[in-house]
């Protein structure tokens, strides 16, 4: 199943698969925003082979299920990354922990994306150009802190701002980017298995082939399958976004480093008493 595109529905695909074996994963999953759009500022996305119209307590139960078989094939310590936004339909807003806390998984932190752009905008609120992205967390032991980042993927904040991916055909992407920090910072030097539950136009896995991963992707679509394959046997187009997100994973003044110097002016300090005592 390695460097594979698994074609059906992501659950029942998912309930296939055996337990924890897989490192990590990143999806964003369709946002439910709904065909009509009367009343909400979001665009109707329009999927080659999907529904994005369910009643919404279907939605948040199909999206629960998702979450706790991924919780089942992902190695104890892995994590998932989840992308996804709070949506408003006629003045009701529904926030994707509503269901998160719902799920096995452990939330380790919310990320805020800043894409710069806006969505439709009826005067109802401010302008809303952010989305979220959730580090799920599998403890070990019961031990939900989890191990800590290296001290140079550890250096982003909370906040991450990039747009869009404005050159894709597929009518929901993320770009690049977003993938490939996850990645490259969860998992470090280390090399193992990626897993996109909702692999769309295949950008989980040009991240994974920039950083020398593995990934298993699922999609029910046969024409995005064909399309992502296309767009990871052509990953080195997309060499300079690895390159410009390395130089951000650099830490000139480590805390060893700041402990080093401070126990260089300590001992140049008791010299310096010790002299004149």
């Amino acid at each position: 199943m390695r460097n594979k595109i698994l074609q059906g529905d992501t659950l029942k695909v998912l309930k296939k698969l055996p337990d924890a074996f897989i490192d990590m994963g990143v999806t964003s999953p369709p946002y439910n925003k709904k065909i009509n759009t009367n009343g909400s500022i979001f665009r109707s996305i329009k999927y080659d082979n999907a529904q994005d119209d369910l009643p919404e307590d279907e939605y948040q139960q199909n999206q629960i299920d998702v979450l706790d078989e991924l919780y089942r094939t992902i190695k104890p310590g892995g994590s998932f990354f989840y992308n996804h936004k709070v949506r408003h339909l006629k003045g009701i807003a529904t926030f994707p922990l509503e269901w998160l806390v719902k799920s096995k998984w452990h939330i380790r932190q919310e990320i805020i994306w800043d894409k710069h752009t806006c969505t439709e905008f009826k005067g109802y609120r401010f302008h809303q150009k952010d989305e979220r992205i959730y580090w799920l967390y599998k403890p070990i032991g019961g031990k939900v802190i989890g191990v800590k980042l290296e001290g140079k993927h550890a250096v982003c904040s909370s906040i991450w701002s990039f747009t869009p991916d404005k050159d894709n055909p597929h009518p929901a992407p993320f770009p690049v980017i977003l993938p490939l920090r996850c990645i490259l910072s969860f998992m470090g030097d280390r090399k193992g298995l990626i897993i996109d539950p909702y692999m769309g136009s295949g950008t989980t896995g040009i991240s994974c082939k920039l950083l020398g991963h593995d990934y298993i992707g699922i999609d029910i679509s046969s024409n995005y399958i064909k399309s992502s394959i296309d767009r990871i046997s052509n990953f080195e187009d997309h060499i300079d976004v690895l390159k410009q997100e390395l130089l951000l994973h650099v830490v000139k003044n480590s805390y060893k480093d700041r402990q080093k110097k401070k126990e260089r002016e300590l001992k140049k300090k008791t010299v310096i008493n010790s002299f004149f005592s």
